[in-house]
This record gives C-alpha cells, structure tokens and sequence, in this order.
C-alpha cells in the first residue's frame, strides 16, 4: 500500500530525527561524515533535508548514533521509504520547470493542517483564477519561456485540488493588503472575475480572507510575501518565502515564529472576513461598471 503522505513531510521529520540523534551523541557533522567516510555536503544536505537517504546510508547512520530501539528504527525506516515516493508534482511535464522550493512547497501544501499566507502585491496561487495567473506568468515572459510558463501554469491550477478541495483541508487564512485589489492584473475584465472568485470564498468555512486597508498598511508592504505552513501543530511549521523568480523554504523555529508573529499581527489590524468580502466585490464591482463605460 502507497503512503499518502507527503514525501517532504517523511524527509524533515527524519531529518529532525536524525539531527537530534546526532546531538545526543555529541557527534559533530564532520565526525559523522569521517566515520561513515562521507564528505561533509553530503551530511549536511541529508540534516537539511535537501536529499532523500537511501536504506544502505540509513542503516549506517542508525548503527554509527546508536539507535537500536526497534520502533524508532522502524519509524525512521518507514520515513525514508516514503520520502523517495514520487507524487503527481514529480511528473517530468511539471518537475522540470519548478524549482526546488516549488517543489517543497506542494508537498507541504498537501500535507498542511493550517496555511497562513500574506501577500502585499498579488492574490496568493492557490487562489488564482486562470486568466489571472496567466497574466502573471505572463510579466516573466522574458525570463521565463514559454514552456516554464505552461508548466507552471497547470501546476497553479492543480494545486487547488490538493489543497481547499482535498478531503481533509487545512484552514487557509489569507492577508492581502489592499492595493492588490486595485492592481488591475490582466485588465479590468479579468481582475473582476478574480476579485469575484476571491469574495465566493467566503462561504467556504476553511478559507479565510482579511484585507489591510491602505491607512493600515503601514510598513508591513515591505515584508514581502511569505506562507506559514503547520503541519500538525504549531512545533511542527515551515516557513515559505517569495521573491521575483525565487523562493526559498526555512525550517529554523525562530524565523518561523517571526513570521507567524508577523502574520497575527496583520490579522489583527485587517478588515474582518465579511467586511474584507464587501471591500473586495465593492472593488469588483467598480471594475465591470469601467466595462460597461468603455465597451
């Protein structure tokens, strides 16, 4: 029977696992790494969790830091195994044209209890219409080609799927500041579709969307965007950050606290949902009437 857990879930507990057990040993990553006759990239890629291990590595890291409890081994076994385990983010079509932190990021989604995500200048991916993430997709044009841009497309699409309409959705709360509302991505016709798509979710009880108004922003524009992902409970949170063609994923418990902290306190000087939904059809509304003036 496959796991239906996701692959980068397994790797960072096991990471963690593996980590911890080094420590309580006093072992330093260079001793592991002569000891095993390995080169120190390779240690540290295996604790960061930037490769998977194969059973041949895991049974020499298990002997050489001491673990002979049985259900421990068979824990860290079982979450070996299923972090080779490829899933629908591995097809070659999709894979070759995300970058590693893309790739992280939809295994975190699919296993997410709660995602908390700001974003100070574009609605957030999973929440995307079609028409609106082409037109996104499509201001990298000439950075990005245009079979990166289809790819990535689809995999915009898809990851709705396996995040709100997955069986067990996780609480999804968006902060957006107010002037994506009013960056008219694709024109007017496209943006009010989006807008109006966003307001609609407002009947589903897992997602969550505030609005900082302009007068509230303040300095929190200069954050720049960033997820929050539980998995599990709050001890167990990666933190996801993007940039212009760039993200990055950061396991460190202070950095993600920083931003969970970050994000609480946007949540709290937000619009409420209700009057953030009356804010954005408001605005939607605005851009149809624009249509109908200029047909």
């Amino acid at each position: 029977m496959v796991s239906t857990e996701s692959p980068a879930v397994a790797r960072r507990r096991l990471r963690i696992a593996l980590r911890k057990a080094r420590d309580a040993r006093g072992f330093t990553q260079s001793h592991v790494a002569d000891s095993l006759e390995w080169s120190l990239s390779k240690v540290n890629r295996i604790e960061n969790g930037e490769v998977t291990v194969s059973s041949t590595d895991l049974r020499a890291l298990l002997s050489l830091l001491g673990i002979t409890d049985a259900d421990t081994i068979e824990r860290m076994t079982r979450d070996a195994r299923i972090s080779r385990q490829r899933g629908w983010w591995d097809d070659p079509t999709y894979r070759e044209h995300l970058t590693s932190g893309t790739l992280q990021l939809l295994q975190f989604e699919s296993q997410a209890t709660a995602i908390r995500s700001y974003q100070p200048t574009v609605i957030p991916g999973v929440l995307q219409t079609r028409g609106y993430a082409e037109m996104v997709l499509d201001f990298w044009s000439h950075d990005l080609t245009d079979p990166v841009r289809s790819a990535r497309l689809e995999v915009r699409m898809l990851r709705r799927t396996h995040v709100i309409d997955r069986p067990d959705p996780p609480a999804y709360l968006v902060v957006l500041d107010e002037s994506v509302l009013h960056r008219e991505i694709g024109g007017p016709k496209v943006m009010a579709e989006q807008l109006e798509e966003l307001a609609g979710f407002v009947e589903n009880p897992n997602v969550m969307v505030r609005v900082v108004p302009l007068a509230d922003a303040g300095l929190a524009t200069m954050i720049g965007a960033f997820t929050v992902f539980d998995l599990g409970d709050e001890e167990n949170a990666i933190l996801y950050r993007e940039a212009p063609l760039t993200d990055d994923i950061n396991h460190t418990s202070e950095m993600v606290q920083r931003y969970r902290n970050m994000f609480e306190q946007m949540w709290d000087v937000s619009l409420s949902e209700d009057a953030s939904a009356r804010r954005i059809r408001a605005r939607a509304a605005n851009l149809l009437a624009s249509l109908d003036r200029h047909p």
